[in-house]
């Protein structure tokens, strides 16, 4: 969120104006899993995803978030926390939200579902 608000988001909107052209829709894709486990969350997001950890590019951003790798990124928490967290996306200018569901426990995945749905 930090990466979007402070950089991505308003140089996407610049070029946009500086070439007269509308405002750019705003994709954004993150791990996410509805979960009361949270640590246990992040610790599997940061396996699954590990391979963003060697890539220059996503080491840059992640250094510029503040976490220590791509579990940090992930959205992870409670139906609320889940909720509030996607909400502060779409408060910066995210448009679209690519939401990559990575829990392989079936009620944490139906959980993720359900409050997915609430913004189709």
């Amino acid at each position: 969120p930090k990466t979007l608000a402070e950089l991505t988001i308003p140089t996407l909107r610049q070029a946009a104006a500086d070439a007269g052209r509308p405002e750019p829709r705003v994709v954004c894709a993150l791990p996410i899993a509805v979960t009361d486990d949270v640590d246990g969350a992040r610790a599997a997001a940061a396996q699954v995803f590990a391979v963003y950890d060697t890539l220059p590019s996503y080491k840059t951003m992640m250094n510029r978030e503040g976490v220590d790798g791509p579990g940090g990124l992930a959205i992870v928490g409670t139906e609320a926390e889940v909720r509030d967290q996607v909400k502060e996306l779409q408060s910066i200018g995210v448009t679209d939200f690519n939401a990559g569901i990575f829990t392989s426990n079936p009620e944490e995945v139906a959980r993720t579902q359900a409050v997915l749905a609430e913004w189709l």
